[in-house]
């Protein structure tokens, strides 16, 4: 969700007449932080990456600082207060009025904090600067209307709201005319969709029409919710040809008496009934999830039941994060805060342990043909091995050798899996198949003659950031917690 915004912003900036600067911010003129406020180490980096930026910007007269996102929308004026070089402060629900307030922060001389309390206009409806011409995100909703205890995207995003059917059919359509073959359907509850137009079987319906548009190869969707998961998305799933063999499925906790404490509406037995109905339906499906270690009151023999999930539901992958206080939640209030030594054990007991059931499931890999979608900036070490990467139907990471003939991302090829890593998977032999696509072409175009930069330069650096901690990466996009 938060890297769907940030195309949303680069959009609109570029409309206005920005246009993207280096990967550093030397000579940038406008920088841009769309912020989080899951985790408290995202208060963190904001202000550290501020504190870098201050003497860049003393040393460059015009150069502005614009703030969005959810750290902006519930932290407002403590920005521009620890930080008052900041030129603008914008919220989660006007992110369309980023080119006016940095316009009038220029003309006034001073920094401009505007947070709207509800949506102004659904993201969807603002014009984007899409990383990838291969595939992208569509939103169906936004918003969040459950009341998870150590969460506060709900507070900060709003009540849940629905797009149209039609809008998001539409969308997606155009997408594909551009070359897009793969979409991801976005919600912060998604499989809630419909909540707000009382149609329970909304989401299922919306699987079912995007099987029936003509060029898209693949849907995938982020992030359901356990207690909305219900048999006709399963249906849905196995019988609609271009929905992915992949679910995210957010556990938080594998004990009842602690999901019961963060209000999450299921229990153990729910969460395994829906992962073996899932299997059942689709036998090869990855599954992935998000897990919270050390929430308030957590014990030994609760974390143990965690484990257990783990064990049992043999996840392709798990996001882990240690529990983060966050002021204005009721688990910030409990009584019962784990010493941050215990969550320190625990978190590399469950580290270890997924990691083992990931090599195992990966291993299963081994010896199938798949075909990949050739990807830009997915392997790291590409360049130095001289291969390429890509993702498998069920978004496991595949590097493969070059193929002799060019091939492009958002082409397709076909790979036989030699090797396994807890991570990736490898087809050392080259593909016995190259498909070139409209994706391909799309990116072709885009990369051919790269126009000559006008106006002002936009900025979106990384200063500063530390390294991600382990298994702690945020998954597809959207709140990576809920």
């Amino acid at each position: 969700m938060n890297v769907h915004d940030s195309e949303r912003m680069a959009g609109l900036l570029e409309q206005a007449g920005y246009v993207r600067a280096g990967k550093d911010a030397e000579t940038a003129d406008v920088v841009v932080f769309n912020t989080c406020a899951v985790r408290e180490n995202a208060d963190n980096r904001l202000y550290g990456n501020l504190g870098q930026l201050a003497p860049k910007k003393a040393a460059r007269p015009g150069m502005q600082i614009a703030v969005g996102g959810c750290l902006a929308q519930k932290d407002r004026d403590t920005i521009t207060r620890r930080a008052p070089w900041v030129d603008v402060v914008f919220g989660t629900h006007n992110v369309g009025k980023l080119p006016v307030l940095l316009e009038r922060a220029r003309v006034q001389r001073e920094a401009q904090v505007e947070i709207a309390e509800s949506l102004e206009a659904f993201p969807s409806t603002l014009p984007t600067r899409r990383e990838s011409p291969y595939a992208a995100w569509v939103s169906v909703s936004v918003g969040c209307n459950n009341t998870c205890t150590f969460c506060i995207v709900p507070a900060l995003r709003g009540k849940e709201k629905d797009r149209r059917p039609g809008d998001v059919l539409a969308e997606v359509e155009a997408l594909v005319a551009e070359g897009v073959l793969e979409i991801t359907l976005l919600g912060q509850n998604v499989n809630a969709y419909g909540s707000d137009m009382g149609d329970r079987q909304a989401f299922s319906k919306l699987l079912r029409a995007c099987g029936r548009i003509e060029g898209l190869e693949r849907v995938r969707f982020t992030s359901p919710h356990p207690r909305d998961f219900t048999d006709d998305v399963i249906e849905a799933m196995a019988e609609t040809e271009n929905v992915m063999p992949q679910l995210h499925m957010p556990l938080q906790s594998g004990s009842s008496r602690v999901l019961k404490a963060m209000r999450r509406s299921y229990r153990q037995e729910r969460y395994l009934g829906i992962i073996e109905k899932v299997r059942a339906a689709m036998p090869d499906a990855a599954i992935s999830t998000d897990i919270i270690v050390g929430f308030p009151g957590e014990t030994e023999e609760d974390f143990q039941e965690t484990l257990h999930v783990v064990r049992e539901a043999r996840f392709a992958q798990a996001f882990t994060f240690q529990y983060s206080k966050r002021p204005g939640t009721p688990a910030a209030e409990m009584e019962g805060q784990v010493p941050k030594e215990v969550v320190q054990e625990r978190y590399e007991r469950l580290v270890a342990l997924q990691e083992e059931i990931s090599w195992s499931e990966n291993k299963r890999q081994v010896g199938r043909t798949v075909e990949v979608l050739v990807a830009e900036g997915e392997g790291r070490k590409d360049d130095a091995t001289r291969r390429l990467s890509g993702r498998a139907p069920d978004n496991r990471l595949v590097h493969f050798a070059r193929p002799a003939e060019p091939v492009r991302p958002g082409d397709m090829v076909t790979v036989e899996i030699s090797y396994a890593a807890p991570h990736h998977l490898l087809a050392e032999a080259p593909p016995s198949a190259v498909r070139r696509t409209r994706a391909g072409d799309a990116w072709e175009l885009r990369n051919a003659a790269p126009a000559e930069p006008k106006g002002v330069l936009l900025g979106l650096p990384t200063v500063g950031a530390p390294a991600p901690a382990p298994a702690a990466q945020p998954g597809g996009g959207g709140c990576s917690v809920c």
